[in-house]
Protein backbone atom coordinates (compact mmCIF):
# COMPACT_ATOMS: atom_id res chain seq x y z
CA UNK A 1 0.00 0.00 0.00
CA UNK A 2 2.01 3.21 -0.89
CA UNK A 3 1.19 5.74 2.15
CA UNK A 4 4.02 7.69 3.12
CA UNK A 5 6.30 6.22 5.40
CA UNK A 6 3.61 3.30 6.15
CA UNK A 7 5.72 1.00 8.92
CA UNK A 8 6.83 -2.38 7.18
CA UNK A 9 5.06 -4.86 9.44
CA UNK A 10 1.93 -2.87 8.73
CA UNK A 11 2.86 -2.63 5.46
CA UNK A 12 3.51 -6.60 4.98
CA UNK A 13 0.38 -7.25 6.90
CA UNK A 14 -1.97 -5.65 4.59
CA UNK A 15 -0.34 -6.69 1.21
CA UNK A 16 -0.94 -10.35 2.67
CA UNK A 17 -4.46 -9.63 3.14
CA UNK A 18 -4.96 -8.07 -0.28
CA UNK A 19 -4.52 -4.15 0.40
CA UNK A 20 -2.13 -3.06 -1.81
CA UNK A 21 -3.74 0.35 -3.13
CA UNK A 22 -4.78 2.55 -0.69
CA UNK A 23 -8.13 4.70 -1.31
CA UNK A 24 -9.44 7.92 -1.25
CA UNK A 25 -10.18 8.30 1.95
CA UNK A 26 -7.09 6.91 3.49
CA UNK A 27 -4.51 8.70 1.06
CA UNK A 28 -6.31 11.82 2.00
CA UNK A 29 -6.40 11.45 5.99
CA UNK A 30 -3.45 9.51 6.15
CA UNK A 31 -0.79 11.99 6.85
CA UNK A 32 -2.62 14.39 8.82
CA UNK A 33 -3.80 11.83 11.07
CA UNK A 34 -0.09 10.28 11.69
CA UNK A 35 0.70 14.36 12.95
CA UNK A 36 -1.55 13.94 15.97
CA UNK A 37 -4.26 16.75 14.72
CA UNK A 38 -7.18 16.54 15.69
CA UNK A 39 -9.74 15.77 12.93
CA UNK A 40 -13.51 15.35 11.21
CA UNK A 41 -13.44 12.87 8.43
CA UNK A 42 -16.70 12.23 6.63
CA UNK A 43 -16.89 9.51 4.51
CA UNK A 44 -20.16 7.66 2.37
CA UNK A 45 -20.81 3.92 4.10
CA UNK A 46 -18.66 1.48 2.85
CA UNK A 47 -15.77 3.67 2.35
CA UNK A 48 -13.62 1.93 4.22
CA UNK A 49 -13.52 3.55 7.60
CA UNK A 50 -13.19 1.44 10.11
CA UNK A 51 -9.82 -0.31 8.36
CA UNK A 52 -8.64 3.42 8.18
CA UNK A 53 -8.94 3.61 11.70
CA UNK A 54 -6.96 0.27 12.04
CA UNK A 55 -4.51 1.44 9.98
CA UNK A 56 -3.35 4.62 11.68
CA UNK A 57 -3.45 2.99 14.99
CA UNK A 58 -1.52 0.18 14.17
CA UNK A 59 0.96 2.78 12.38
CA UNK A 60 0.82 5.08 15.31
CA UNK A 61 1.61 2.41 17.77
CA UNK A 62 3.18 -0.35 16.30
CA UNK A 63 7.10 -0.99 17.50
CA UNK A 64 6.51 -0.77 20.61
CA UNK A 65 4.22 -1.82 23.94
CA UNK A 66 3.24 -0.23 27.15
CA UNK A 67 0.86 -1.80 29.67
CA UNK A 68 -1.43 1.10 30.04
CA UNK A 69 -4.05 1.84 26.78
CA UNK A 70 -2.57 4.19 23.48
CA UNK A 71 -5.86 4.16 21.75
CA UNK A 72 -9.40 4.29 22.58
CA UNK A 73 -11.76 3.09 19.75
CA UNK A 74 -15.73 3.92 20.57
CA UNK A 75 -18.04 2.04 18.29
CA UNK A 76 -21.42 1.40 17.99
CA UNK A 77 -22.32 -2.19 19.41
CA UNK A 78 -21.23 -5.77 19.97
CA UNK A 79 -20.66 -6.55 16.15
CA UNK A 80 -18.82 -3.67 15.62
CA UNK A 81 -16.58 -4.46 18.62
CA UNK A 82 -15.96 -7.70 17.17
CA UNK A 83 -15.35 -6.84 13.33
CA UNK A 84 -12.42 -4.76 14.41
CA UNK A 85 -10.94 -6.72 16.67
CA UNK A 86 -11.06 -8.79 13.75
CA UNK A 87 -9.39 -5.99 11.82
CA UNK A 88 -6.62 -5.55 14.22
CA UNK A 89 -5.97 -9.56 14.49
CA UNK A 90 -5.18 -9.14 10.20
CA UNK A 91 -3.64 -5.87 9.63
CA UNK A 92 -1.26 -5.83 13.24
CA UNK A 93 -0.24 -9.86 12.80
CA UNK A 94 3.15 -8.64 12.65
CA UNK A 95 3.02 -6.29 15.45
CA UNK A 96 2.91 -6.89 19.27
CA UNK A 97 -0.05 -4.92 20.05
CA UNK A 98 -2.44 -6.04 22.63
CA UNK A 99 -5.78 -5.49 21.48
CA UNK A 100 -9.02 -5.87 23.28
CA UNK A 101 -12.74 -5.29 22.91
CA UNK A 102 -15.60 -5.04 25.70
CA UNK A 103 -19.51 -4.40 25.20
CA UNK A 104 -22.94 -4.32 26.93
CA UNK A 105 -23.18 -8.26 27.06
CA UNK A 106 -19.43 -8.71 28.22
CA UNK A 107 -18.69 -9.82 31.96
CA UNK A 108 -17.29 -6.15 34.02
CA UNK A 109 -15.21 -7.98 36.08
CA UNK A 110 -13.57 -10.25 33.50
CA UNK A 111 -12.73 -7.07 31.07
CA UNK A 112 -11.36 -5.24 34.22
CA UNK A 113 -9.32 -7.69 35.48
CA UNK A 114 -8.25 -8.39 31.33
CA UNK A 115 -7.60 -4.50 31.02
CA UNK A 116 -5.95 -4.63 34.11
CA UNK A 117 -2.49 -6.83 32.74
CA UNK A 118 -2.15 -4.76 29.56
CA UNK A 119 -3.43 -3.51 26.78
CA UNK A 120 -2.50 -1.21 23.81
CA UNK A 121 -5.62 -1.07 22.01
CA UNK A 122 -9.11 -0.87 23.90
CA UNK A 123 -12.81 -1.29 21.73
CA UNK A 124 -15.89 -0.59 23.44
CA UNK A 125 -19.22 0.72 23.39
CA UNK A 126 -19.99 3.92 24.93
CA UNK A 127 -22.54 2.71 27.40
CA UNK A 128 -20.19 -0.44 28.58
CA UNK A 129 -17.13 1.88 28.60
CA UNK A 130 -18.40 4.67 30.80
CA UNK A 131 -19.28 2.15 33.36
CA UNK A 132 -15.55 0.83 33.26
CA UNK A 133 -13.89 4.67 33.39
CA UNK A 134 -16.95 5.34 35.88
CA UNK A 135 -16.05 2.38 38.29
CA UNK A 136 -12.26 1.82 37.74
CA UNK A 137 -9.29 4.08 37.62
CA UNK A 138 -7.54 3.28 34.11
CA UNK A 139 -4.08 4.91 33.35
CA UNK A 140 -4.77 7.20 30.63
CA UNK A 141 -1.91 9.58 30.84
CA UNK A 142 -0.41 7.61 27.69
CA UNK A 143 -3.41 7.96 26.16
CA UNK A 144 -2.30 8.84 22.15
CA UNK A 145 -5.45 8.22 20.23
CA UNK A 146 -8.90 8.55 21.01
CA UNK A 147 -11.34 7.86 17.57
CA UNK A 148 -15.19 8.09 17.55
CA UNK A 149 -16.30 5.30 14.43
CA UNK A 150 -20.02 5.73 13.11
CA UNK A 151 -20.60 8.63 15.02
CA UNK A 152 -24.20 9.32 13.09
CA UNK A 153 -25.82 6.12 14.95
CA UNK A 154 -24.23 6.76 18.33
CA UNK A 155 -24.93 10.30 18.91
CA UNK A 156 -28.77 9.26 17.58
CA UNK A 157 -28.75 7.14 20.90
CA UNK A 158 -27.98 10.57 22.72
CA UNK A 159 -24.41 9.02 24.01
CA UNK A 160 -22.69 12.49 23.86
CA UNK A 161 -22.95 12.40 27.87
CA UNK A 162 -20.99 9.35 28.36
CA UNK A 163 -18.17 10.35 25.57
CA UNK A 164 -17.71 13.52 27.40
CA UNK A 165 -17.22 11.98 30.38
CA UNK A 166 -14.99 9.63 28.88
CA UNK A 167 -12.50 12.27 27.01
CA UNK A 168 -13.23 14.73 30.06
CA UNK A 169 -10.83 12.06 32.09
CA UNK A 170 -8.18 12.41 29.75
CA UNK A 171 -6.21 14.83 29.76
CA UNK A 172 -4.10 15.31 26.64
CA UNK A 173 -4.49 12.97 23.13
CA UNK A 174 -5.45 13.33 19.53
CA UNK A 175 -9.19 13.11 18.82
CA UNK A 176 -10.96 11.95 15.79
CA UNK A 177 -14.48 11.90 14.75
CA UNK A 178 -15.08 9.52 11.96
CA UNK A 179 -19.22 9.88 9.93
CA UNK A 180 -21.02 10.06 7.44
CA UNK A 181 -22.24 13.35 7.42
CA UNK A 182 -21.35 16.63 9.68
CA UNK A 183 -24.88 16.51 11.45
CA UNK A 184 -25.57 18.91 13.89
CA UNK A 185 -25.30 16.70 17.08
CA UNK A 186 -21.81 16.14 15.81
CA UNK A 187 -21.19 19.87 15.37
CA UNK A 188 -22.39 20.73 19.05
CA UNK A 189 -20.01 17.41 20.04
CA UNK A 190 -17.00 18.55 18.62
CA UNK A 191 -17.16 22.19 19.34
CA UNK A 192 -16.63 20.57 22.89
CA UNK A 193 -14.53 17.36 21.81
CA UNK A 194 -12.13 18.38 19.30
CA UNK A 195 -9.20 21.30 18.87
CA UNK A 196 -9.33 22.97 15.68
CA UNK A 197 -10.14 19.91 13.71
CA UNK A 198 -9.03 19.40 10.18
CA UNK A 199 -12.46 18.62 8.20
CA UNK A 200 -12.36 16.09 5.95
CA UNK A 201 -15.52 15.29 3.72
CA UNK A 202 -14.90 12.98 0.86
CA UNK A 203 -18.09 13.23 -1.24
CA UNK A 204 -16.99 16.76 -1.69
CA UNK A 205 -13.32 15.48 -2.52
CA UNK A 206 -15.06 12.77 -5.34
CA UNK A 207 -17.50 15.90 -6.77
CA UNK A 208 -14.08 18.09 -6.76
CA UNK A 209 -12.43 14.93 -8.90
CA UNK A 210 -15.67 14.21 -10.86
CA UNK A 211 -15.74 18.08 -11.75
CA UNK A 212 -11.95 18.17 -12.88
CA UNK A 213 -12.58 15.27 -15.31
CA UNK A 214 -15.67 17.01 -16.84
CA UNK A 215 -12.87 19.71 -17.83
CA UNK A 216 -10.71 17.84 -18.85
CA UNK A 217 -12.55 16.19 -21.25
CA UNK A 218 -14.15 19.37 -22.07
CA UNK A 219 -10.99 20.97 -23.17
CA UNK A 220 -9.90 17.74 -25.10
CA UNK A 221 -12.71 17.85 -26.80
CA UNK A 222 -11.94 21.87 -27.74
CA UNK A 223 -8.74 20.62 -28.70
CA UNK A 224 -9.75 17.92 -31.15
CA UNK A 225 -12.67 20.93 -32.50
CA UNK A 226 -9.82 23.42 -33.36
CA UNK A 227 -7.62 20.77 -35.01
CA UNK A 228 -10.11 20.13 -37.57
Amino acid sequence: MKLKKIKEQLQDALIENGLTEANVLQQETFSTIKSGADCIILSPEKSGKSTTIVINVIQQLAGSVEESPRALIIVEDKTKVLEMVELFAKYGKYTDLEVYGVHDKGDMDYDKNYISTGIDVLIGTPNKLSDMFTTAGYNVNRLKMFVLDDADPILKLRHETKIMRISNSIAKTQRIIFAEQLTERIEILAEKFLLEPYIFDMEEEEEDEEFDEEEELDEEEEDQTEEE
